[in-house]
């Protein structure tokens, strides 16, 4: 109980020293390290920085984001201008296939499209979230690459390799299902499960990755 209290503790210490996050409406439970935020936030940014900063603190094994972002009045935007905001930011970015488009209902943002890398769908979900009155993403972007899949499994073990946040012992093991990627290990911190994942992403001809990594805190 003593060890989850601290954890606790240094989570909402942590939520309340980010400047990006109003932390007034979060309440945070934990449990064996898994971390549970629940109330609300004024914007989409702020819902993910919140579990971003708990994801900092020592001793963190997961976080479970249950906030709801309820915007303001002077927030809020019309589902039309909206999705023309977000196409129009998805136009301007160069990292960014042409044919990934946006839609929006209830504020909810939906990307629809094909790219050729999932790093190329991580820079369309941040293009959009960051626009006034989004209450949420949904990536239905598909991914497409020619490669096999041992070239996958080379390719994602490489980038591991090469990585310097990622020790030179570490148990991670990748296996490739055809497109599909999956990670298995230990890693120490929230960093290094995010290097791993964000290699994985990187490589060619990944689909998705599954996510079986244990952040022993």
């Amino acid at each position: 109980m003593g060890k989850n209290n601290d954890i606790r503790t240094a989570v909402e210490d942590e939520l309340a020293f980010d400047p990006l996050v109003d932390a007034s409406r979060i309440t945070v439970k934990t449990f064996s390290g898994d971390v549970v935020l629940n109330g609300t936030v004024p914007s989409y940014p702020q819902c993910l920085e919140a579990a971003d900063a708990a994801r900092r603190v020592a001793g963190v094994t997961g976080v479970h984001n249950h906030l709801a972002v309820v915007l303001s009045a002077s927030a809020y935007r019309h589902d039309s201008a909206l999705a023309s905001m977000a196409n129009d930011v998805l136009a301007l970015n160069a990292a960014v296939s042409d044919n990934v488009e946006a839609t929006a209902h209830n504020g909810n943002i939906t990307l629809t499209g094909t790219v050729m890398y999932g790093i190329q769908r991580d820079a369309a979900e941040a293009a959009v979230g960051w626009l006034t009155g989004v209450r949420s993403v949904v990536d239905n972007i598909d991914i497409s690459y020619d490669a096999g899949s041992v070239d996958v499994m080379v390719s994602v073990q490489d980038a591991l390799d090469r990585w310097a946040l990622i020790p030179d012992d570490s148990d991670v093991v990748v296996d490739t299902n055809q497109n599909t990627v999956k990670l298995t290990g230990h890693v120490r911190t929230w960093a290094e499960h995010d290097a791993m994942i964000d290699a994985a992403w990187m490589s060619p001809g990944v689909y998705d990755v599954r996510d079986e990594l244990l952040v022993t805190g």
